[in-house]
Parts: C-alpha cells; structure tokens; sequence
C-alpha cells in the first residue's frame, strides 16, 4: 500500500520538480548498461513508469492562488 502526503507548492516549485523530473527521466534513458538484460531492461521501463505516472500526476495538480 502507497502512503500519500500532500504538498502546497507554489507554481515556481511546481516547475522546478518538472524540470528535475525531466532531468531524471533523461538520466534513465541515457544510462548505458554494459550487460543488457532482460531483467535489467525491464527494470528500466518500471522506473520511467514511475517517473512518467509521477510527472502526469503533478502536470494535472491544479494551481491554486492565495
């Protein structure tokens, strides 16, 4: 089971946490494995998964004003 946490960000730390993510996705993408594997290639696509599913959810977060 997934514990949830909610944050207040305002759209500066919104877009900073997009670009990181950016940043990560293109790490895993570029990472170069000397021994491919199936197991490590599977491995790979669950962790853009997680970092695809992560960036939607933050893309669809409303902007709230204060």
């Amino acid at each position: 089971m997934s514990e949830t946490i909610t944050l207040e960000l305002t759209k500066e730390n919104k877009e900073i946490i997009m670009r990181g993510l950016r940043f990560v996705r293109s790490q895993i993408m570029l990472d170069i494995n000397d021994l491919p594997t199936d197991a490590a290639e599977e491995e790979r696509r669950a962790k853009l998964r997680q970092v695809t599913e992560l960036t939607e959810h933050l893309s669809r977060a409303p902007v709230m004003a204060h």
